[in-house]
């Protein structure tokens, strides 16, 4: 009875293990046994889609496709492997050993041999007459414009499986949008694997990527890098950077940081020099900052410009003094010469009038401690104390922009709202995506919040015309026309303590006051020649501004 016991137990195994293992063939391997099967009698080609072009706002290309080839060989059609290697590799480059090799694989039906060759070479390979030597459109990316605004744009190289791929920028950000589906040719093939010229084939066409119609304005784009390479050298500044919005629809009209790379040769570049310091980068803002803090107190009718401040000496908050920057006293101040005079101990009594709640409330509504949401890739946002974390002496020094960390761009998008009636926009470089069929998609300006009245804006604003016509950048500023602005100069934190001797200047502002057109940053990483904005960003954020006064034909006011 046991014998019998024993193989009935071992058919029943036998049978779970059969039903088993159909489950696993049927169910679980099915997709890779499928495709393992159909190798055998298909090759499957690729057909890359072609990536969209990037334009500038008039129209004009910043990046375009450039015809090239994808050169391939098919083994089972080369008569002299030989012969084959050394021609290719006299045109090619690389050694025939290495393309000898590649070729001679057991199994192997279709090898690229290089990847973006251009047309001259790609016809001076066709003229070889070789069997098994194959081409495919294969565009590489062309700038016009050489490397103008680089660090907008990105670059496109490959990833691990060898696709192109968009890195940094905009073609990081909209790499899906520009990228495409790359399409497939699925060709029957014999016992040998070579195709069957009669044989079942299969095509799927790809589908070409959108491109992208940007806010950027190519003339104002080039006026800037030149005049900020100017500045940089001028001012024996380290870095700068500028960038330029348009405050009703927060599209971003220029935008430029130096030094930079070329994307023709990325590769060749610092890798730290592919991110967009504009988006990615922080810095204590400074004087800069003054304007939010005020134009708040103005909206909560705790001053008026007129309200009056005691400047007679330093100012103690708990254990420690805060100083005017130049250690000057003017005794009895209003709140519009506060900003004239950039007096932090008039900007610490702003604070306490604000109150500590409103005066965090600010930092917040103005967009500080979160991500513009600006369609680049690699935005990033400092972040800021929890609320529950200001000390006195934090709210103190944060009040004049420093102890605080902010990015360009947030800066720029916050001064912005000033001169918009007090709404803050959702900055964006792209207006428009347009597909294949020339259709375009419209990308609306975004309102993301009011965060002062129009009137409290209306204020501000002839408070920061003032500190530009009587400040100390007063003899930089063009004749004639009304700038709201305001320098900033912040000591750079090194190892939990501020260096002297080294600073971010700064200037930040909009124009024409009455009906701006644009709202500008200029940013000084540690310049030699000066150490503040006043003497160094201020007058280059005013040369800037003459150029684009001419552009726009807007003349003295």
């Amino acid at each position: 009875m046991w014998r019998i016991r024993i193989v009935c137990l071992v058919l029943i195994l036998g049978y779970v293990g059969i039903v088993c293992r159909l489950f696993y063939w049927q169910v679980i391997a099915s997709d890779r046994l499928r495709l393992e099967a159909a190798s055998q009698y298909y090759i499957q080609l690729p057909l890359p889609a072609q990536r969209g072009s990037i334009y500038a706002s008039d129209k004009s290309p910043l990046v375009i496709n450039q015809p090239a080839y994808l050169v391939f060989a098919s083994p089972k059609s080369i008569d002299n492997a030989l012969l084959f290697s050394e021609r290719i590799s006299g045109v090619l480059g690389g050694t025939k050993e290495s393309i000898f090799d590649s070729i001679t694989r057991p199994g192997r039906v279709w090898v690229p041999l290089a990847h973006k060759v251009e047309s001259e070479k790609a016809d001076a390979l066709k003229l070889l007459g070789l069997s098994g030597l194959g081409f495919e459109k294969e565009p590489k990316r062309f700038y016009p414009e050489a490397s103008m605004a680089a660090r907008v744009v990105g670059f496109v190289g490959s990833d691990d499986n060898g696709k192109d791929t968009g890195y940094f920028g905009l073609e990081g950000y909209y790499n899906q949008e520009l990228g495409g589906k790359d399409g497939m040719l699925e060709i029957e093939k014999d016992a040998k694997g070579n195709p069957i010229a009669i044989g079942i084939a299969k095509r799927i066409e790809s589908q070409d990527g959108r491109s992208l119609v940007l806010w950027l304005d190519r003339t104002i784009q080039y006026a800037v890098e030149q005049k900020l390479l100017d500045g940089i050298t001028k001012y024996g500044a380290k870095e700068g950077s500028v960038v330029i919005m348009d405050p009703k629809t927060g599209g971003i009209l220029a935008m430029a940081s130096f030094p930079g790379y070329d994307q023709r040769i990325y590769a060749e570049s610092d890798r730290a020099l592919y991110k967009n310091p504009v988006v990615g980068d922080s810095y204590e803002p400074g004087s800069t900052f003054k304007v939010m803090v005020m134009s708040s107190a103005l909206d909560k009718n705790v001053i008026t410009p007129l309200t009056q401040v005691d400047e007679s000496g330093p100012v103690k908050v708990g254990e420690y003094y805060i100083r005017t920057w130049d250690n000057k006293y003017h005794g009895t101040l209003t709140m519009t010469q506060v900003l004239e005079h950039s007096s932090n101990v008039g900007m610490v009594s702003v604070q306490k009038k604000l109150g500590n709640d409103a005066f965090i409330d600010t930092i917040h509504r103005f967009g500080f401690g979160e991500q513009t949401n600006v369609d680049l890739q690699d935005e990033t946002s400092p972040s800021l104390r929890d609320d529950r974390d200001w000390k006195e002496i934090d709210l103190a020094t944060a009040s004049f922009g420093q102890g605080i960390a902010v990015t360009p761009l947030q800066m720029v998008r916050a001064v912005g709202a000033l001169a918009n009636d007090g709404w803050l926009m959702e900055p964006h470089v792209v207006k428009d995506i347009r597909d294949g069929d020339g259709r375009l998609i419209s990308i609306r300006p975004k309102k993301i919040r009011q965060v002062v009245s129009s009137a409290a804006a209306q204020a501000i604003t002839e408070m920061m015309v003032n500190a530009v016509d009587s400040g100390e950048a007063k003899w930089a500023k063009p004749k004639g026309y009304r700038i709201a602005g305001k320098t900033g100069t912040a000591q750079i934190p090194v190892a939990g303590h501020y260096d002297d001797k080294k600073t971010i200047a700064s200037f930040v502002g909009f124009a024409p006051s009455d009906n701006p057109r644009f709202v500008m940053l200029v940013t000084l990483r540690e310049p030699t020649s000066s150490p503040w904005g006043s003497e160094t960003a201020a007058p280059l954020f005013f040369s800037i501004a003459r150029d684009i006064f001419a552009y726009y034909g807007i003349g003295p006011q």
